[in-house]
């Protein structure tokens, strides 16, 4: 009688095939792959990568082959093949790859997490509610089945019959959210997705921030718009995001400084109060303190390494998402 698979095995085995499908697809290059999917995004790196400061925005990370190493304020999250990572809200983040080889290359694969969509599920599967948890981290790392690894194939594989992709690519991505529902990414989930949770309302306050963060922020006045108290509010925005809304504020500002300046050619002092800055010199304070040099310095360093064909644009213009 023959032995029927384990887990284990199981999973190593869709591992595999997943592997082979994103090299089939990004073959040698070194640049990200977006795929014709709704932004379904293949990744392949052969060597380890310096830390990038980057925003990851909401969505799914799988890794296929390798590690990655994700710095949220002070905390140091960790994740390897078979992994996934789950963002549910934008959150800026400091990541690089610490395990490729031309041997054996980092392989991830990222597609972003529709909440309405989500939402929608949940109400029209009727699907149960988790117990009551604490806020938790935007952020959640943990193990991927063999269903959800099976979905992620389907998905990939569906890029051999690109006239199949608009009718049965939703399905999938649909049967992705799905599954991740009923994992144990569940309960982290409908905390960010279900109306009038603290949660959801903080996610409220961060889009607010993203429109907004050149203006003064006054926390009480966005947490009075959340409907919640100075002290909750402060509490809760830690909790999802490892920061305070002045230093969220503070990060989003010096991320698209560094874009206004690379992209557009502004200087320091025009860049600095287009992104709510008073004062240019505290402006090059916080920026050396987050990037480790001077405006200038930094954005000819940048523009020396797009030159030498070294990508960058993970970090300074959003493009290229290193959240898988």
């Amino acid at each position: 009688m023959n032995q029927q698979p384990t887990e284990t095995e199981r999973l190593e085995a869709v591992r595999q095939e997943l592997a082979a499908a994103i090299a089939k697809w990004v073959g040698c290059a070194t640049e990200p792959y977006v795929t014709p999917i709704q932004r379904l995004t293949l990744y392949q790196m052969k060597m380890p990568s310096e830390p990038i400061r980057c925003i990851f925005e909401p969505g799914i990370a799988l890794i296929v082959q390798g590690s990655k190493r994700v710095l949220l304020g002070e905390e140091t999250i960790s994740y390897h093949a078979g992994q996934l990572l789950v963002t549910a809200v934008n959150v800026p983040t400091i990541a690089n790859v610490t395990s490729a080889s031309a041997d054996r290359p980092y392989q991830a694969l990222w597609i972003p997490i529709d909440l309405q969509a989500m939402a929608a599920l949940m109400m029209e599967g009727n699907l149960p509610p988790p117990r009551s948890q604490p806020t938790s981290r935007g952020i959640a790392v943990g193990q991927a089945n063999v269903a959800i690894l099976k979905s992620f194939l389907r998905l990939i594989e569906l890029l051999d019959e690109p006239e199949t992709i608009p009718v049965l690519s939703p399905l999938v991505l649909r049967e992705i959210l799905y599954r991740l529902l009923m994992s144990d990414y569940g309960a982290h989930l409908w905390q960010i997705a279900t109306v009038g949770s603290q949660s959801h309302r903080i996610v409220h306050a961060i889009d607010w921030l993203q429109a907004n963060f050149s203006r003064t922020l006054r926390v009480e006045e966005l947490a009075a718009s959340v409907q919640m108290s100075s002290s909750t509010f402060h509490h809760h925005f830690r909790a999802l995001t490892a920061m305070s809304p002045l230093q969220y504020q503070k990060k989003l500002r010096l991320h698209e400084a560094r874009r206004l300046m690379l992209s557009d050619g502004l200087d320091a002092a025009t860049t600095a109060f287009r992104v709510g800055y008073e004062s240019a010199s505290q402006f090059g304070r916080e920026y050396h303190r987050m990037f480790g040099a001077p405006p200038a310095r930094d954005i000819m360093g940048l523009r020396q390494a797009m030159v030498a064909d070294v990508s960058v644009d993970g970090d300074v213009q959003r493009m290229k998402k290193l959240s898988a």
